[in-house]
């Protein structure tokens, strides 16, 4: 694996392959990630996104293929991993070297709305705060690279629809690469720049989304989006009044000239 000097922070994948046993999950990936870039990776289970998140972060090795990355990566996982036994400003700088580690740790905080909670400990956080501390840890760092492992997915509705706020607008302030992780298809549509699809180990949709932020599914060409990148994942969306159905059961199907007119972006097979 080799890292890019901090004047190139873009990420370049070519030819990735990894396998578990007879089980090939990665083959020949290819990938570019702008610097700056918001990406959102889907797939179904056992797809091999995870997998491709843990290249990235460095923590499975790369036996074939070529991998660029930035040196400086931070990861947010789907559960917030915070040492029990540690207060929330040093499960913050877990790990951080420098000067003033608890004050880069109030910084951070601040930043995610916790600063009140420096001294608390991680067994009195709710589910939302847990992962607000977990992201402040990543966001210490500074990373050029920040790799989101489905982080939201065990939060309750309210609560996502809050962190993906604050992904935004932080993501808007620090501009660091981002690889978001995701089953979510309206996650993926309103805080990434680019949506892709990874399917048999390779990535085999992508789908552009140029609409400024802030986002809301209520923008336009929102839900043609989320039609196309649904039946990239395989669920037909052409059921009574756009309800998606597994692509597998029959649904019905509204006359073509009934349809109308699209005018979303539509996807690249790649």
């Amino acid at each position: 694996m080799k890292t890019n000097p901090r004047s190139a922070p873009d990420v370049s994948v070519r030819g990735l392959t990894r396998r578990f046993g007879a089980n090939t999950v990665l083959r020949g990936l290819d990938l570019d990630i702008e610097s700056g870039e918001f990406v959102a990776l889907l797939g179904r289970s056992g797809s091999g996104k995870t997998t491709f998140l843990r290249t990235l972060a460095g923590l499975d090795a790369v036996t074939q293929g070529e991998v660029r990355l930035p040196a400086n990566r931070a990861v947010v996982f789907q559960e917030p991993r915070l040492m029990p036994w540690k207060k929330v400003w040093q499960n913050v700088t877990l790990g951080l070297t420098g000067a003033d580690a608890r004050g880069r740790a109030v910084a951070a905080l601040k930043e995610v709305g916790l600063d009140h909670r420096l001294d608390a400990w991680p067994a009195t956080l709710s589910g939302g705060e847990a992962q607000r501390v977990a992201l402040a840890r990543a966001l210490v760092r500074e990373p050029q690279l920040l790799l989101l492992d489905e982080p939201f997915a065990a939060l309750d509705a309210l609560t996502r629809i809050r962190m993906h706020e604050l992904v935004a607008a932080l993501w808007t302030v620090h501009k660091p690469s981002v690889l978001l992780v995701t089953h979510d298809v309206d996650e993926a549509l309103l805080l990434a720049d680019r949506a892709l699809v990874l399917e048999d180990g390779r990535i085999r949709t992508e789908l552009k989304i140029t609409q400024p932020h802030p986002r809301a599914r209520a923008m336009i060409g929102f839900s043609l989006m989320r039609a196309d990148l649904l039946s990239a994942l395989g669920v037909d969306v052409d059921g009574p009044a756009g309800i998606a159905k597994p692509a597998d059961t029959v649904a019905c199907r509204v006359p073509d000239d009934a349809k109308p007119r699209r005018t979303a972006p539509v996807l690249r097979s790649v």
